[in-house]
This record gives structure tokens, sequence and C-alpha cells, in this order.
């Protein structure tokens, strides 16, 4: 008896249809996915089709546009800041708090919101400022504003320090030295911005 030498592959297992909101996630998840990956320029919408392994079709459907499914990846995924720090100082508020937007910038939806603050042109970002100030800037400075007006009740706070340029100094700090420094922002990083920047604008007059 001949016995052939090849034999037939396993057949394979075909992986469960996925629909509605499972399918949904799995997209969100590769768009994110894409643009830590390869960047807001490298994102096509192809791409995340493959990553999720569906049609691009199916990811049509839902979005229109990359922008518009990048809005939802981002606006499903980023990390809330809602509540501020209230550990005794307002030293240690303000680098646990920066500790907190350190750890969103670096988050999987860190990355790609900073891959899309870098890369889009002026009329595609202008589509997610409204995420941007909404999701991140404003809720940092609710929390940097939470902080310092705790100080200035316990007296460590000057009371002219509650303006915007104040609040905004920390957010500002922070993006700055991400985009154009590449700073990762070490705890030591954190806690000599606090001490050397932040301090010296809040302490109370002597005079």
């Amino acid at each position: 008896m001949v016995t052939s030498r090849w034999t037939a592959a396993p057949a394979r297992t075909a992986s469960p249809r996925r629909r509605g909101a499972v399918l949904e996630r799995a997209i969100l998840d590769a768009a994110l996915e894409q643009l830590g990956t390869v960047g807001w320029n490298g994102l096509t919408m192809e791409g995340v089709a493959a990553g999720a392994q569906t049609g691009k079709a199916a990811v049509y459907r839902r979005w229109p546009s990359k922008e518009d499914l990048v809005a939802d990846a981002l606006s499903a995924e980023l990390p809330r800041l809602d509540v501020a720090p209230d550990l005794g100082s307002v030293r240690a508020d303000l680098v646990a708090l920066c500790r907190r937007a350190r750890d969103v910038m670096f988050s999987r939806p860190g990355f790609a919101l900073r891959a899309i603050i870098h890369e889009c042109d002026p009329s595609q970002s202008e589509r997610f400022q409204s995420l941007i100030v909404q999701g991140v800037v404003e809720p940092a400075v609710r929390m940097v504003h939470e902080v310092i007006r705790r100080g200035i009740e316990r007296g460590e706070v000057r009371s002219g320090a509650a303006n915007g340029y104040v609040f905004d100094a920390i957010p500002a700090m922070m993006m700055y030295r991400s985009k154009m420094c590449g700073s990762e922002w070490s705890d030591r990083d954190l806690e000599e911005m606090i001490d050397q920047l932040m301090l010296p604008l809040l302490r109370p007059d002597v005079s």
C-alpha cells in the first residue's frame, strides 16, 4: 500500500463573527494602536481595519473619515481628570496632580493625542479642538485652580495667585517640554518644576 507523503492541512477554525459594540471596540482599539505606532500621517482606514481583523467597509459604515474615527476612539479611552488631589499641602497636591497628568500623557490614548497635536495641520486639528480642550486642558486647569484655592484657604498661597496665567503654567510647561524637548517627565523633573517654578509663584507675600 502506497501512502502519500502529503497530509491534509488541519482545517482552520473560523473566528467568531463580531458585531455591534464588540466590533466597534476592536476598531477603536486598532485606531489608537495605529496612532501610537505609525502616527496620524501614517494612519489609514485600511490599516485600522486590518488591525481590527475586519473589512474596511465595516469601518467606513460607522466612521466616514479617520478624523471621526479617531475622535471617537479618544473620547472613549482618554482617562478622566476630574478629582483634584487633597493631600494636605499645596506642594504635595501639585506633585500628585502632575504625576497624574504625566501618566495620562504617556498612556496609549495620550500618545495618540500627542500624535494628533504634533502632526495635524490646522484644518485637521480644528476637528479635535473641543475634545482636547474639554477632555484634557479644562479639567487640568480646574484641578490646579482647586489646589490653589485650598492653598489660599490654608494660608500657603497668596490670594493674588488665583489667576489664569498661574493656572495655565503647569499644563503649558508640561506640553511644551514634552513636544519641544522630548521630556518624559520623571518624578524628579515634576518635583523640580513645582519647587522652582510653581511654589515661588504661589508663596504668600512676606513684606
